[in-house]
């Protein structure tokens, strides 16, 4: 292995399939280290997220090429153990969570702040590989693709936030230009995305409705910061939305559930 590093096995153990297939397609094995580059880093995993990527690596999928053999895994976070010739903002034993959109950093996409739109767009442990992911001891990514964790923040905490904090990020932020001025219904509250949106909603002092589907999910919603709660299995979302903003509906619909919701979704709003 090239760069500084402290003293590891050449051996690893990692979840890999080599087929797609339902879970009996997963082995637990014995597989190299990896050997990082000039601009890479080794971090040694501590916890790894499970993600719906996953499943869908696993299973396969239309149109998409999974690169065989495969480790998934694309929220990581674990503690730095080695690292490239040319690397020098990150340090060994510095405890970082891995950015997962890994792109080019030179087209004029990626150098615009739209890196989502690079060509060689790829979400690790997802579309990365062969056997790059974080269900594995040991993980190889570009030192530009981490970042620090807070100290108040747990591995398992950490690891919880890359993919959906973007995801919500994104579309609220970057999209919808979220801010205090804002009500915002949120469809699917009480999965990850939906927990990270009312939270990141809150941040930003919106108002938030949100939509689940059942008593137990809403408490554990309110809990969370959410203004309004609607039961959709004993509520109509469109409805209740237009009753609580008074007739007028909300600024901003946060949809991610797909074509079961687009029509109130879309009735939801001002």
């Amino acid at each position: 292995m090239s760069g500084k590093s402290v003293d590891h096995t050449s051996t690893m153990k990692a979840v890999v399939f080599h087929r797609h297939g339902g879970l009996d397609v997963l082995r637990y094995e014995d597989i190299p280290v990896p050997t990082i580059g000039r601009r890479d880093v080794l971090i040694r995993v501590r916890a790894s997220a499970c993600n719906y990527n996953d499943i869908w690596a696993r299973r396969g999928m239309p149109g998409m090429a999974v690169k065989l053999p495969h480790i998934s895994g694309t929220d990581v976070a674990g503690v730095v153990v080695g690292t490239g010739e040319e690397v020098k903002d990150v340090k060994l034993g510095e405890r970082v969570i891995i950015h997962p959109g890994i792109s080019c950093r030179t087209c004029e996409y990626c150098t615009s702040g739209q890196e989502y739109f690079c060509r060689k767009f790829e979400i690790f442990g997802f579309q990365t590989g062969p056997l790059d992911g974080g269900h594995a001891e040991w993980v190889r990514v570009a030192a530009a693709n981490v970042l620090p964790i807070p100290d108040h923040l747990g591995f398992e905490q950490a690891a919880a936030l890359p993919s959906v904090l973007l995801t919500a990020w994104h579309m609220l932020v970057t999209r919808a230009r979220l801010s205090s001025e804002k009500e915002v219904l949120i469809m699917g509250a009480s999965g990850g995305l939906g927990t990270i949106a009312i939270q990141l909603c809150k941040a930003f002092g919106s108002r938030v409705i949100a939509a689940v589907g059942s008593e137990e999910k809403a408490t554990k919603i309110k809990e969370l910061g959410a203004d309004h709660v609607i039961v959709h299995k004993t509520q109509s979302i469109v409805e209740k939305t237009k009753e609580i903003t008074g007739g007028k509906g909300v600024d901003i619909v946060f949809e991610h559930c797909g074509e079961s919701t687009w029509d109130q979704s879309i009735m939801s709003l001002a």
